[in-house]
């Protein structure tokens, strides 16, 4: 898809960001709903205007161009209007995982730069803003609430009416001469994800890579003006982020975000919302298969699945055809270095080709199977997955080395995922290079679990690995050796990891072992651990 093919409003202004996606919809989609949230109702007509007060309110607590603002909270109608504000304002968003604990959330707030954070009050049983608070000074860090929190006043922090009140002292043409200013080339996003060193990195993406690469992804899977798209996947990441909200605003839908996953909830908006479109990992639509209300469930309004992140069998593709309704099913693969999207599957491919690949390269987008040496390697051959496009990352932020080394002097994105291209372009996945393990439907990398774990007085080493489990894909399993005259069992350690990372980052299983094994390069050997899990 070519620049001058990205959505065009009227006048025929390219539309390469999302503050001129958001000006466009008004005129094009007017008043279909954009937002629906509970009590909150927002039509397109509306939604420039609703974002721009959020714009004025971040020009008044002296956000400028280029600077980072964080959201911390979970799926909702608020965090869909901050975040556009934020980059009305031509600040770069930089979503958290609620699921983080206080001081990892920290840890990205310090090193992306952010100087103010939208965060959820009480979720999951936390004060998340009394959390932080305790670890930055409020001169360092402002504080909005999404939602309402039951603690007392802290002096940073401020709720989502206090802080609009603040647009007065901004003009909305001025906010709106800055929202017009950004353009394709400018960050968009900082999304930090993961590696093998044991820190989240930043993820620099441009606003028109990501416009051009979901238009192209909206047409392939036919959504449309008045969808009603249900948006379960988390907004902090790519796939409720990009291939959710940003989707529906570039298609005219109508985003319903979703709080947290809860199969009977799910199952019953779907019917009461009258859902068509449900994007999720596999074990979504398997929860919606073992609901004991499926056989008498009205769920005509289905039309369109989107999955990945596993292989899927055959046999589900057609269930959730015939059992759940969806006309259009299919599977797509991308990293957030690449924007969240690289291959996708025709919605006329057979079943067989949808379960077993992740589609082929968007348009634009080049995929390479490299060998170790750095050859590309013909069809049917198994090596490194290497992407080469308009929407690979601009880099990792402020960190020079780690890009030199993902993206080489080619310009092919190496994504540390293993896998074959067949002879008519489809790429299958069928390992990783690195230890990342997927648990739930959240990237696991066991050098970010074995930095926390080396905190932990009693423990000498540690290596964490994933093992297979029916219910979650994969669990952390951490093996551990002892500091001499030091003792630990299983349950403290895993109560101890529950009060210092994210719940799916605690290993499921602990084994003590007297020693690791290790090669001649005195490095840990997982292979060898991995043939001791029952």
């Amino acid at each position: 898809m070519s620049m001058s093919n990205i959505l065009q409003p009227n006048d025929n202004t390219i539309i390469d960001s999302i503050p001129k996606l958001v000006f466009a919809g008004a005129e094009r989609y007017g008043d279909l709903t954009a937002i629906e949230d509970a009590e909150l109702r927002v039509s397109y007509r509306e939604l420039p205007n609703r974002s721009l007060a959020v714009c004025r309110a971040l020009i008044a607590s002296g956000i400028r161009p280029g600077d980072r603002v964080a959201i911390w909270g979970a799926n909702s109608g608020l965090w869909v209007l901050a975040a556009i504000g934020l980059q009305m304002a031509g600040a770069v968003l930089v979503p958290i995982n609620t699921r983080m604990k206080a001081v990892e959330a920290a840890d990205i707030i310090n090193r992306s730069g952010a100087k103010l954070v939208f965060s959820v009050g009480d979720f999951l049983k936390s004060d998340y803003p009394a959390d932080l608070a305790k670890l930055f000074t409020p001169t360092a860090l402002s504080i909005v609430t999404l939602t309402p929190r039951q603690g007392g006043d802290i002096e940073s922090c401020c709720d989502w009416q206090t802080f609009l009140q603040k647009s007065e002292s901004v003009s909305e043409a001025s906010a709106r001469d800055i929202a017009n200013s950004i353009g394709g080339d400018d960050l968009a996003d900082l999304m930090f994800t993961s590696g093998t060193t044991g820190k989240p990195k930043g993820v620099m993406s441009r606003h028109g890579g990501m416009i051009r690469a979901f238009s192209g992804y909206v047409k392939t899977i036919g959504l449309i003006p008045g969808d009603r798209y249900l948006v379960v996947n988390p907004f902090f990441h790519s796939f409720g982020y990009k291939a959710g909200w940003v989707s529906c605003l570039l298609a005219g839908a109508t985003i319903l975000p979703q709080a947290v996953f809860d199969a009977d909830e799910v199952f019953d908006r779907i019917n009461k919302d009258k859902i068509t479109v449900l994007p999720g990992p596999p074990t979504l639509y398997l929860s919606l298969l073992a609901h004991p209300s499926l056989d008498s469930a009205d769920l005509t309004s289905l039309r369109v699945a989107v999955t990945g992140a596993a292989t899927i069998p055959p046999v589900l593709i057609e269930r959730m055809r015939n059992q759940l309704g969806f006309q259009v099913v299919t599977t797509a693969y991308g990293l957030t270095e690449c924007g969240g999207l690289a291959t996708i599957c025709d919605t006329d491919t057979d079943n067989e080709t949808i379960a077993s690949t992740s589609g082929r390269a968007i348009e634009g987008t080049e995929i390479a199977i490299m060998s170790a040496q750095g050859e590309i390697l013909p069809a049917g051959e198994t090596g490194e997955i290497c992407i080469r496009g308009f929407h690979v990352m601009k880099g990792y932020f402020e960190q020079p080395a780690a890009t030199a080394e993902a993206i080489d002097a080619d310009n092919w994105l190496h994504t540390g995922d293993v896998g074959h291209l067949n002879d008519k372009g489809y790429l299958s996945i069928t390992d990783r290079l690195k230890d990342m393990y997927i648990s739930g439907g959240f990237n696991c990398y066991p050098a970010e679990i074995e930095a926390v774990l080396t905190e932990h007085p009693a423990i000498a080493q540690s290596a964490v690995l994933g093992i297979k489990d029916e219910r979650m894909g994969e669990v952390g399993c951490a093996f551990i050796t002892l500091k001499s005259e030091h003792s630990l069992d299983e349950p403290a350690l895993i109560a101890w990891c529950r009060e210092r990372m994210a719940n799916y980052r605690v290993p499921k299983k602990v084994k003590i072992i007297k020693a690791m094994p290790v090669n001649a390069s005195n490095k840990i050997v997982k292979a060898e651990l991995a043939k001791t899990v029952a």
